[in-house]
């Protein structure tokens, strides 16, 4: 696994170094989700910059005309993590105020 470093700024910015960029593609205005593990310290960085037109092959439609299965599973799939991503947010904001009221802010 590679391991690249990035200095904060006084303004709490982090600059994402080149390699890791150019690696994923990633521009101005893209969209980069931070999880956060407090068990070890960590945080996880997932790039969401790509088309949804790139994912399509990872459907893996059936064929010979099932279609709505295939959509009923997309769909039960994206709602799963759209259900996550809110659970982890929400958590998320539940160990900030939990930091912030014991930094005094």
């Amino acid at each position: 696994m590679a391991h690249y470093q990035a200095k904060m700024s006084s303004k709490g910015q982090l600059a994402t170094p080149s390699a890791v960029r150019e690696h994923f593609n990633l521009k101005t205005g893209d969209i980069v989700d931070f999880y956060v593990d407090d068990a070890d310290r960590s945080v996880r960085v997932l790039a969401r910059n790509n088309s949804i037109f790139d994912g399509l092959e990872d459907l893996k439609l059936p064929r010979g005309g099932h279609m709505d299965e295939a959509i009923g599973e997309y769909l039960a799939e994206k709602h799963e993590r759209i259900s996550r991503e809110w659970q982890e947010r929400h958590a998320f904001d539940a160990r900030k105020r939990t930091w912030d009221k014991r930094a005094g802010t």
